[in-house]
């Protein structure tokens, strides 16, 4: 009876002295490429890996001479043989030296043990050396929601309803009509045909890029200088031709897109509201020079969901120009207070992600509680009341940016939420950090490399809603002490400075508070404009 086993060479993995036994090792592996058969094979490989990734698993038969042989004897593991060597690479050696150089240069990191207080924010305790509470200045938590009982509710019901866990990937029984009503909603908010949620943005930015540029013959990647390290791998990894543009430079897109010919697919991918300087692109500028040229615009507004436009869909909501954006990829883990990413787009380009994005398909789906928790922040930051709170937090953004600058503390000014206060030295910016949490209980914290670049070190301030003037004002008194304290300078000619450090272009932030909180316009040239749609319906 012939044998049911997959073989691969016997000439490779038997001889005469093992009668013919077929080793456990010579069973075929269903991820492995067949290369027995193959004429011409470099004999330095020992087994290709499959170009292809399956979703179900085939069903192997076993041998009935191998599954009933002892073959305990061939797994014993030679003990001698495991003991280090003089030979051996020093794994430990190499690891330790490589921490020991980012501890040098003031690069690595440590956690804070912080536990923030959902009935009393924007405090937490820290829990590094004695308990103590302290004022959180740092988080991307920008409106509170995750505090918000409305929010905490939608997550309470959610785990009553369908349990903690999502029990699968979306394909396989992790699929939920929360899921779908979330993806809907997100859609809407940004005035797309559809939506998908991923684990987190990280991955939404990485899968998409990825997979779109290499689903598209032949396409060639934009990609702005200032990008964040999602679609940085993303990109990197696809492999396909890259080209490099000066952050929120429309110009040197412009010279980079017609060196490549209109008809090859290319895309365009930046962001709006930048994660460390926070600095503010030109929106307009940037989607008509990639449109000019035959690109798709893949558009990051982690940074700006929740926080800008009348809908809370970011810059694209707030300019009136979400159609303007191909692509938007957002995240529900700061202004939406819950965890997870999403993009949202055309029909075709979310389906074309969902059906090929490995990122996608093989992860468990986001919990139900972070689905209902979201769900309710959305619901709340695209009504009226989202209206109200975001100008709260603007204003809230003013003072404090006001107060730093007028005490002679180095802020980068640009027109967004993020204030940062330049310190250009690893050292000083983690000192300042540290005094200021242990001695004033001021959670401020400093980036330094490789978040930002060398020379470019400095404190990250967000202010929210809740962060009362009182504590504006005790924050900055004490930071210029710890500043003088450390021995760092202070300059009150930055207070004469009311333009933008990146575009150099005059800032008026009561003027900004009042068009983020404007209604989009009410026409467009634009054919088919979802806008017009939506303000006809």
């Amino acid at each position: 009876m012939p044998s049911t086993a997959h073989h691969v060479d016997a000439s490779s993995t038997s001889g005469p002295a093992d009668g013919g036994r077929q080793s456990p090792t010579a069973l075929k592996c269903p991820f492995l490429r067949d290369v027995s058969s193959e004429k011409q094979m470099d004999s330095s490989v020992v087994a290709a890996a499959s170009p292809e990734v399956h979703d179900d698993i085939i069903a192997l038969s076993i041998n009935e001479s191998v599954a009933g042989a002892d073959i305990s004897s061939e797994l014993k593991v030679d003990q001698a043989a495991a003991l280090p060597t003089p030979h051996q690479f020093a794994y430990s050696e190499c690891f330790k030296e490589k921490l020991a150089a980012k501890k040098a240069d003031h690069s690595y990191r440590v956690f804070r043990k912080v536990a923030r207080m959902a009935n009393s924010f924007p405090h937490a305790k820290e829990h590094t050396g004695h308990e103590k509470r302290v004022n959180v200045w740092c988080s991307n938590d920008y409106l509170g929601m995750s505090r918000d009982p409305r929010v905490m509710e939608g997550a309470k019901k959610a785990i009553d309803h369908f349990g903690t866990g999502a029990g699968g990937t979306r394909n396989i029984s992790g699929n939920t009509i929360l899921h779908e009503a979330l993806e809907k909603k997100l859609a809407e908010v940004h005035q797309k045909e559809r939506a998908l949620v991923f684990t987190s943005c990280f991955v939404a930015n990485d899968t998409t890029l990825f997979t779109l540029s290499r689903q598209l013959p032949g396409c060639h990647i934009f990609s702005d200088a200032g990008n964040h390290a999602s679609m940085i791998q993303g990109i990197r990894n696809s492999g396909c031709p890259k080209h490099v543009f000066r952050h929120n430079d429309p110009e040197h897109l412009e010279e980079l897109l017609q060196k490549v010919p209109r008809h090859v697919p290319k895309i365009v991918a930046f962001e709006t509201v930048h994660s460390m300087t926070g600095a503010v692109c030109p929106l307009q500028d940037m989607c008509e020079v990639s449109h000019r040229y035959g690109a798709m615009t893949f558009v990051d507004e982690v940074h700006a969901v929740g926080l800008y436009g009348r809908r809370g869909g970011g810059i694209g909501d707030r300019d009136g120009l979400s159609h303007e954006i191909d692509i938007v990829s957002g995240t529900l883990g700061k202004a939406f207070g819950n965890l997870g990413g999403y993009i949202a787009g055309s029909e075709e380009v979310v389906d074309m992600v969902r059906s090929y994005g490995a990122g996608f398909i093989f992860t468990t789906s986001l919990p139900p509680s972070v689905l209902g928790g979201a769900l309710a922040a959305i619901e709340i930051l695209s009504s009226e009341e989202g209206v109200k709170l975001r100008s709260q937090h603007q204003a809230a953004v003013r003072l404090l940016r006001q107060s730093l600058t007028d005490a002679g503390l180095p802020v980068v000014h640009c027109p967004s939420h993020i204030i940062p206060v330049h310190v250009g030295n690893p050292a000083h910016a983690t000192l300042v950090s540290d005094v200021l949490l242990s001695e004033y209980h001021h959670y401020v914290q400093a980036i330094n490399y490789p978040t930002v670049a060398r020379g470019e070190e400095k404190l990250r301030l967000a202010a929210t809603p809740y962060h009362t003037p009182e504590m504006i004002n005790m924050l900055v008194k004490d930071l210029v002490t710890v500043w003088q304290d450390v021995g760092l300078p202070l300059d009150h000619k930055c207070a004469e400075s009311k333009e933008c450090t990146f575009c150099k272009k005059p800032l008026n932030f009561t003027v900004y508070e009042d068009r983020a909180n404007a209604l989009p316009r009410s026409a467009c040239d634009k054919p088919y404009c979802p806008r017009l749609s939506a303000a006809a319906a």
